[in-house]
């Protein structure tokens, strides 16, 4: 594929302070006998950073150009997305709306007041509660109900949906990031990243994809299995490939997704996780989310320790911030053994 000039069509916030830092990791590279370097992408700039702020820069920008005023968006109780997007809010004057959806079960006290929950809170957020964790349709819909609400009240809405029927706009963001990454190191073998909603992982498919770039992109799941994320992976390339006006065949052709770190599923801390969350901290003094990156670098492990990642690869593992949802598992965190 050739590089693409169709992103200077969309409108675009400035939320970003600048292209993030690739650091080499020279002790877990000699310790895994690979060449590893993070992308930090926890230091993009707005409210303790993430991978949310490039994504936000599309849909705030859209918004903008609409003329609205206020942002509604779903995310899970500690989500950075709903936290990073009342920044962006706040930024360019707007206000917010978060419905937060109980995704994650059997969880203390503590993830229903600290972390994002606190800082969502200072920000001056309105919030809103949805029972279920896997109907994106419904709380969807309840975000467009309290729309109407609001454009009653004279205001002028923006819904940021969940749901894989709209344009991923926020994936955009995760185009141009790798496009900066490349510019960055354009000679590297693979690059891991968090699979979710399927923006970032999707996002940064793409925009190597169009700087020619041979590198494999690892997706390592983070809410659903394999094969759930694989489909659903299909779907968000088609729907960014339309955006762009390029082939989606070419970039369905790239997906790989792995889901070793994934159990027992969105949101829980297991003991892959917990453990690579402090090797990384122990062994490089960088802080990892319990949720999306240090699941990322779990998956990461895996790889190395199944062959897919051979020994002398150049590896990036994409770092997407999230560190307040730190303060929200401390019970989780601290109750380890080691």
């Amino acid at each position: 594929m050739t590089r693409n000039n169709n992103l200077h069509r969309f409108p675009r916030a400035k939320l970003m302070s600048g292209p993030t830092p690739l650091e080499r990791l020279d002790n877990l590279s000699a310790e895994l006998d690979i060449d590893l370097w993070l992308k930090r992408d926890d230091l993009t700039g707005l409210s303790f950073g993430g991978n949310k702020t490039r994504q936000l820069e599309f849909y705030l920008g859209d918004a903008c150009q609409q003329g609205a005023d206020t942002i509604l968006i779903t995310g899970a109780v500690q989500s950075n997305f709903v936290r990073s997007a009342a920044s962006a809010a706040a930024k360019l004057g707007m206000q917010s709306v978060l419905q937060l959806e109980e995704r994650v079960p059997e969880m203390g006290a503590e993830y229903y007041s600290s972390g994002n929950v606190l800082l969502a809170q200072i920000l001056g957020a309105e919030h809103m509660s949805y029972p279920e964790g896997e109907d994106e349709a419904g709380a969807d819909a309840a975000l467009h109900a309290r729309a109407d609400e609001l454009k009653t009240e004279g205001h002028k809405p923006y819904v940021i949906h969940l749901g894989l029927g709209h344009p991923p706009l926020g994936a955009l963001g995760y185009v141009v990031a790798g496009q900066e990454l490349y510019q960055q190191m354009p000679d590297f073998d693979a690059v891991v990243v968090p699979s979710g909603s399927g923006a970032t992982h999707g996002g940064l498919l793409t925009g190597l994809a169009l700087e020619d770039c041979a590198a494999s992109v690892f997706g390592i799941c983070v809410r659903r299995d394999r094969e759930k994320q694989q489909t659903r992976m299909k779907i968000v390339l088609q729907k960014l490939a339309d955006l762009l006006n390029i082939d989606a065949g070419l970039l369905q052709e790239k997906i790989e997704v792995f889901d070793d770190a994934l159990p027992p599923g969105y949101g829980k801390v297991n003991e892959v996780t917990r453990s690579a969350l402090k090797k990384m901290a122990r062994t490089e003094g960088v802080f990892l989310d319990p949720v999306y990156s240090a699941k990322t670098f779990a998956g990461l492990l895996s790889l190395v320790e199944g062959g897919k990642i051979k020994p002398g690869d150049r590896v990036v593992l994409l770092h997407t911030g999230g560190l307040p949802a730190l303060f929200g598992y401390q019970n989780e965190l601290m109750n380890s053994p080691t």
